[in-house]
């Protein structure tokens, strides 16, 4: 970290650097920064946060870079052609990405645990953080989602805890690679599929993450994860309903909930999760796993996560209105919409779905699965509505949009549109509920789909 105390965030209200900014102040920096958000006034109750806990705000003009003592930390989303950074280059600030920041915190704390993998690592990160912190092991926690557990008046967006333990939990994104520069005691590894980068990438970047660590706990169902583990030693497997280390049998599900039985090291242990689906009993592994590796035993660590509501934006439900259930959720990828929508359909209902992409090019990279998981997935009567991708300004190629997937999808002979205004997409939706159906807000990298879905919620009690 820089000699001085001052560090300016360029894109302060990112899921990833908001978090950070938060460890930051809380560890005594001085911190300021701007957002394209902020100035396009969207989400103002998190730019509110960020004020009530002494950050300053500045436009993203350059008018907050004034000083070569200044550390600027810009995010992944941030270009060099941002007046911001051009003020920074003039003066001479040092500068940090998010990531670079980040791992110099995460890899000078005495317990550094790493949470990877293409699916589920907020959620396990959320797990751990909760767990460590009930049995009064006051760990740090940084985030990409808000974790219901920490929400506070003085704390509406907990996406970081700051503690005095040894254990600083991190979720580590492979999306930029920057996971390569974490250097964990404790690694987990979820899942490796298809996202930001393609399969043979991937395989090496969470090969390299993983062999750095002392200890590495990993799910040996998943069989990109498994294939990676030959020549890892200190490993701790998990699976659900196979052979492991850590085995969930005798499943559960209930609609917003599901509990199961662990088997660790010869003990027998029941769980009751207050998450629901398939998906969440394997994160549930992965944090128990990354727990005991710790030095926690597994009796408490399945007394303590119990008590662990979510995250938001992760199958959140919103709220009921007309027999109509809204779910906010961030599934965007394959892997996240198919968990989703597996854990709705084992339940009666029919499901009304608006996914809005995260962008232009994650679709390039991964259209053609993502035709393949929605046609797959949604049952003859279930609803598909795809606005334009989110986008919030920059240079992007367009070459393929939400027309393109929605034509794969319809081919495929399941009922989905593109309607490239959100509102108007919403609008669809609301129009056709009818009592017993769900409806599903989802998408990543934009914090106005909660409202969206909020918004909804309200519209169909008008409706009544």
């Amino acid at each position: 970290m820089n000699d001085g105390n001052s560090c300016f965030l360029v894109g302060i209200g990112g899921s990833g650097m908001m978090p950070l900014a938060m460890i930051l102040r809380a560890k005594g920096k001085t911190v300021a920064g701007s957002d394209r958000g902020l100035d396009q006034g969207r989400v103002a109750a998190k730019f509110d946060a960020l004020r009530a806990a002494g950050i300053a705000l500045f436009p993203q003009d350059g008018s907050g870079i004034i000083t070569a003592d200044q550390m600027v930390i810009a995010s992944a989303a941030v270009e060099d052609s941002v007046p911001d950074i051009v003020a920074a280059n003039h003066l001479g600030c040092p500068r940090r990405t998010r990531a670079q920041m980040l791992a110099e915190l995460f890899n000078a704390a005495p317990l550094p645990i790493g949470v990877a993998g293409t699916s589920g690592k907020s959620t396990v990160t959320g797990m751990i953080a909760y767990v460590l912190h009930t049995l009064g092991l006051d760990p740090t926690a940084m985030n990409g989602a808000v974790m219901k557990n920490f929400v506070a008046p003085d704390a509406p967006f907990a996406s970081a805890l700051v503690g005095t333990g040894d254990a600083f939990v991190s979720e580590v994104d492979e999306s930029d690679g920057s996971i390569a520069l974490y250097r964990p005691r404790i690694a987990v590894l979820n899942n490796v599929s298809l996202d930001h980068k393609g399969l043979d990438e991937l395989r090496a970047l969470f090969s390299g993450f993983a062999s750095h660590a002392g200890h590495v706990v990993a799910n040996i169902g998943d069989p990109e994860t498994a294939a990676l583990l030959a020549h890892l030693p200190n490993v701790t497997t998990f699976a659900v309903e196979g052979e492991a280390d850590l085995i969930a049998t005798n499943l559960t599900p209930a609609p917003f909930a599901i509990g199961f039985d662990l088997s660790a090291a010869g003990e027998r242990h029941r769980v009751h999760l207050s998450v629901p689906g398939r998906h969440n009993v394997s994160n549930a592994l992965a944090a128990i796993g990354a727990c005991i590796a710790a030095g926690v035993t597994a009796a408490d660590a399945v007394r303590a996560i119990e008590g662990f509501t979510g995250l938001r934006r992760r199958f959140d439900h919103v709220g009921d209105a007309a027999g109509v259930s809204v779910i906010d959720d961030f599934g965007h990828n394959p892997d996240k919409i198919a968990a989703t929508l597996d854990t709705l359909h084992a339940f009666p209902g029919r499901l009304l779905v608006l996914f809005q992409p995260h962008g232009y090019g994650p679709l390039k990279m991964m259209g053609d699965e993502l035709i393949r998981t929605f046609a797959g997935r949604l049952a003859p009567e279930d609803r598909l509505v795809l606005p334009d991708p989110v986008y919030f300004g920059g240079t992007v190629d367009r070459e393929v949009g939400s027309g393109e997937i929605v034509a794969g999808i319809r081919a495929a002979g399941r009922d989905a549109h593109h309607i490239a205004d959100r509102a108007a997409a919403a609008d669809r939706l609301i129009a056709e509920a009818r009592a017993g159906d769900r409806i599903i807000v989802m998408g990543a990298r934009d914090d106005t789909l909660s409202l969206l879905a909020a918004d909804m919620v309200e519209r169909l009690k008008a409706m009544k």
